[in-house]
């Protein structure tokens, strides 16, 4: 009988979550943003990759450069967040030092005699990798590790056929949430097979979760389940959204890979969406889903909506008609179910009664794959 490969302890220890931070996100490509977020000359942007905070910046001639967000005087952060800065430069707060755009120590405050014969030359500030991988940047720590593309060349044929560049962002469907779960939970959601036809059986109708397809290339996780027929024979009126995959494709369907370990992708043939895992403690998680649609007019998404209203309202239901539609178990929105049960499961794992159950051999490989990933890096023996 197959069964869990972590314990307990793993969604709430605070020693285990360092580790994690220390060994996981510190040391693996890390997600920043998607392409069109650093565009405009002189821009910059920060991300938080585990304990590595880093600084994307876009020259003047539109050019790419990551550094460890860091003052080589005394560590202090340089910039927060993310902007435009018109003097080409950045400057730390504290105590003025100034770095150009190749990340040069350039000036000192006034009071520069205080360091009369310094190499400002050794004082650059130090250097990450960045890379663009399917309209998303990415940032690693390391600038001797391999690009990004070979990281994640296993999963080019694991990918919806459609180019992401040609899609548009829906700025209004922006998601940012905070789930009360360890950040495995909420991955291990995102990726288990087991519960699709349960859990979300009003929530996600349009789907054949009995012929999905999984598993794992390298790290990363891919999924693909076809669409059912009922909604596929029809799916011009059918689809929510105008149609980004061709109809005639014989891999029409879903495809929702998580990329190692926390950036899940839901491509499907009307919208592409990046579902930002970030662990922000043991027991809490932040969520961010970013959608791309069709580059079409106002009016024809409007109108798609109209002529598919006909069938969510037929078959779009909540998980129980037990519950009313202010539970998330009544509430026809499959985001809700997923975030209440692992918010749910995280309250049960102090208890001194908690177990895990046997695992399902092949709905729930995936989780056990996951975690096995997971205990690799942490170098921790099974």
């Amino acid at each position: 009988m197959q069964s869990n490969r972590l314990t307990a302890a793993h969604y709430t220890d605070a020693s285990i979550f360092e580790k994690e931070r220390d060994e996981i996100f510190s040391r693996c490509w890390y997600f920043a943003g998607l392409e069109e977020d650093l565009t405009e000359p002189n821009s910059y942007l920060t991300v938080q990759a585990g304990n590595n905070n880093i600084v994307v910046v876009c020259d003047e001639h539109k050019e790419l450069r990551a550094f460890h967000n860091i003052c080589r005087h005394r560590g202090m952060q340089i910039v927060e967040g993310q902007g435009k800065i018109t003097t080409n430069r950045l400057t730390c707060p504290y105590h003025d030092w100034t770095y150009n755009w190749q990340g040069e120590l350039k000036s000192l405050p006034k009071q520069k005699r205080e360091f009369d014969g310094l190499n400002k030359a050794c004082l650059s500030l130090k250097a990450a990798q960045v890379g663009i991988w399917r309209g998303m940047l990415w940032v690693h720590p390391n600038v001797d590790v391999d690009p990004v593309e070979h990281y994640f060349s296993a999963m080019n044929y694991h990918l919806a056929p459609y180019d992401v560049s040609e899609l548009i962002e829906s700025k209004d469907d922006i998601v940012d949430i905070e789930v009360k779960a360890n950040w495995k939970l909420v991955v291990e959601n995102y990726i288990d097979h087991y519960h699709l036809a349960q859990l979300h059986s009003g929530t996600l109708p349009m789907y054949d979760h009995q012929h999905a397809e999984f598993g794992f290339a390298g790290d990363h996780f891919y999924f693909w389940q076809p669409l059912k027929a009922d909604y596929q024979e029809n799916l011009l009126n059918n689809s929510y959204l105008p149609l980004i995959m061709d109809m005639d494709d014989e891999r029409l369907g879903a495809y929702v890979p998580m990329l190692f370990p926390c950036l899940g992708l839901a491509e499907n043939e009307s919208s592409w969406s990046i579902f930002q895992v970030i662990p922000m403690e043991v027991d809490r998680t932040r969520v961010i889903i970013r959608t791309k649609v069709k580059d079409a007019s106002s009016f024809e998404f409007i109108k798609q909506a109209s002529k598919s209203s006909a069938y969510w309202q037929a078959k779009q239901k909540p998980k129980s008609s037990d519950y009313n539609k202010n539970h998330a178990l009544g509430s026809a929105d499959f985001m809700q179910e997923d975030v209440y049960v692992c918010e749910q499961m995280q309250k049960n794992l102090k208890s001194t009664y908690f177990e895990f159950g046997p695992s399902a051999q092949h709905g729930e490989s995936s989780v056990r794959g996951f975690q096995e990933r997971v205990l690799q890096w942490l170098q921790i023996k099974d």
